[in-house]
């Protein structure tokens, strides 16, 4: 068993057209959207042909695109594994779009695929590092379709307006929320040319948004799938969906890395359900959730990003940083709430250092082998004194014995 890394290894000798498209292809172009492709891959409204993995690569800009600390290594060998491959060695690329807006919480990222098979991927941004697309992650919780759902509806309809062919879609985290919603609510003509939408990990909808759009239209079509522990992927899910679990090398809310899910051969290694304590807190989150009217929604979600903003970080990777007082903010703002709305802010919070918490997890293990060097330091200074003890008791022992 692998990751996507040890697949992109494993099936490198392999076309396209050998060896079609599956869900662990899928992922791994929703990861590869994650880079930072601004200045390098066209923009949707250029115009421009597409560009090779191989231009991308030879660009002078290229060390941008491993712009997110996260997950930067693992991102780096990602994009080796595809450029070394004969699998992904022929990808072009276009139709980039990146942005955000503060003043409408939104963070919007696209761009669409051509593999060597003449294959078409319309690959989601998920939530990036910005703390501006994680509140729009929660936004999604309100009754109204969030900015980033309708963009994502505008780009399906204008880069499918460019062929003729089928083609598909998916993302990863909030990606896979957007290429839902896109599918869904897209021009009827381009909605029959999608042969299958993947969300991995993706937040689903609220009710109100699922029966405004055309979703049983492409319910058959969607493939959802998530890890063991899974959070974000279970956010406003309804009892309805069917979704594919799967095993991951790590535990927690940290399955939400792409690159900790498990693969075996070239498909990911399935479990029978996620958790059940973790179920539970799923579905204690979402009857809460759907409990509470839009003021009080609009309230939470507020003040859930004033606390994340309190710390003056723009990043996730800010926020985790200084963790002491990113929850000292927390608790403090949390003493005017009620006790439910209280215990799921802190929850809530907690989630956010447990999935973006890598610089947490290398303090820990930083301290861990800390603790055990200072363990044997102190192990070493116990068997110096027992020697000392024993060599002065040597001698006395022996002047004794001569008497």
């Amino acid at each position: 068993m692998g990751t996507i890394i040890d697949y992109l290894k494993e099936y490198a000798d392999y076309t396209f057209t050998e060896k079609p498209m599956n869900e662990v292809d899928s992922l791994v172009l929703c990861q590869l959207s994650y880079l930072k492709f601004d200045g390098i891959v066209p923009d949707i409204s250029e115009e421009k042909p597409f560009v090779t993995i191989e231009y991308v690569n030879r660009h002078q800009d290229k060390e941008k695109l491993f712009a997110d600390e996260r997950y930067r290594k693992e991102n780096m060998a990602l994009f080796d594994g595809m450029l070394n491959s004969v699998r992904y060695g022929s990808i072009k690329l276009n139709y980039y779009v990146n942005f955000i807006e503060p003043e409408k919480e939104t963070q919007f990222s696209a761009i669409t695929y051509l593999l060597d098979d003449k294959t078409v991927y319309l690959s989601y941004r998920g939530t990036d590092e910005t703390i501006i697309g994680w509140k729009e992650d929660f936004n999604l919780a309100f009754s109204e379709p969030v900015p980033g759902q309708i963009y994502s509806v505008q780009y399906m309809n204008e880069v499918a307006g460019k062929f003729s062919k089928e083609f598909y879609t998916g993302g990863h985290s909030k990606g896979g929320n957007f290429a839902v919603y896109a599918a869904m609510n897209c021009r009827p003509e381009v909605r029959k040319r999608i042969v299958k939408i993947f969300s991995h990990d993706g937040p689903g909808f609220r009710p109100e948004i699922r029966e405004s759009g055309h979703y049983e239209e492409i319910a058959d079509r969607v493939v959802k799938i998530i890890p063991h522990s899974s959070l974000v992927g279970m956010l406003l899910g309804s009892h309805k969906d069917e979704y594919m679990v799967v095993e991951s090398k790590t535990f927690g809310l940290l399955q939400h890395d792409p690159y900790t899910w498990l693969v075996k051969d070239d498909a990911f290694v399935s479990a029978k359900d996620i958790y059940k304590s973790r179920k539970f807190m799923d579905d204690a989150l979402n009857e809460w959730i759907l409990s509470l009217d839009q003021e009080h929604i609009h309230s939470f979600v507020d003040t859930l990003y004033e606390v994340v903003a309190a710390s003056q970080a723009t990043t996730l990777i800010d926020f985790t940083a200084d963790w002491k007082k990113s929850m000292l903010a927390v608790v403090a703002a949390v003493k005017g709430l009620d006790a439910e709305t209280a215990g799921m802010m802190k929850r809530i919070v907690i989630s956010l250092f447990e999935i973006a918490g890598e610089k947490a997890r290398e303090e820990i293990q930083e301290r861990a082998e800390e603790g055990k060097i200072k363990r044997e330091e102190n192990k070493k200074k116990r068997e110096q004194k027992r020697r000392r003890r024993k060599e002065i008791q040597t001698p006395a022992e022996s002047h004794k014995d001569k008497k």
